[in-house]
């Protein structure tokens, strides 16, 4: 595929996602799509792996964080990779904390389709909204 191609491959990805479609993003990832999602303390860190790892990520996702994404990402792209570049703001649903973040996407796109996914998030802004506050001992 062109570079073109594996840019509108994620440009879908990323369309998809803003609509809440799990079908659409099924269908633009492979079987053995990898995505990570680094840190630690909130709840969607980890390696995600497959289809189910997908869409047990995505149930997780629209359980426990609200994202809206005030800018257009930007799109770079080199070969099967694509960069894609953006700001976000949200909140943790359990703790009702608020987070911002400046953010990357590292994307290989292989045949058509996303095969893995490697998050660079500012983790420390997203464990600090997901913290439970500590409950005093006596």
């Amino acid at each position: 595929m062109s570079i073109q191609e594996n840019v509108q491959v994620v440009m879908d990805f990323f369309a998809a996602i803003d609509r809440g479609d799990k079908h659409g993003l099924l269908a633009l990832t492979a079987e053995d799509i990898e995505w990570i999602i680094p840190g630690e303390d909130w709840p969607l860190a980890g390696t995600h792996r497959g289809h189910a790892g997908l869409a047990e990520l995505l149930q997780k996702a629209s359980e426990t964080v609200e994202t809206s994404f005030p800018e257009p990402p930007e799109f770079v792209a080199q070969g099967n990779r694509v960069l894609v570049i953006g700001f976000a703001r949200g909140r943790i649903k359990a703790t009702n904390r608020t987070w911002e973040d400046h953010w990357v996407f590292a994307i290989t796109v292989r045949n058509g389709k996303l095969s893995n996914i490697r998050e660079y998030v500012d983790t420390q802004a997203l464990a600090r909204a997901s913290e439970m506050d500590a409950i005093p001992r006596p």
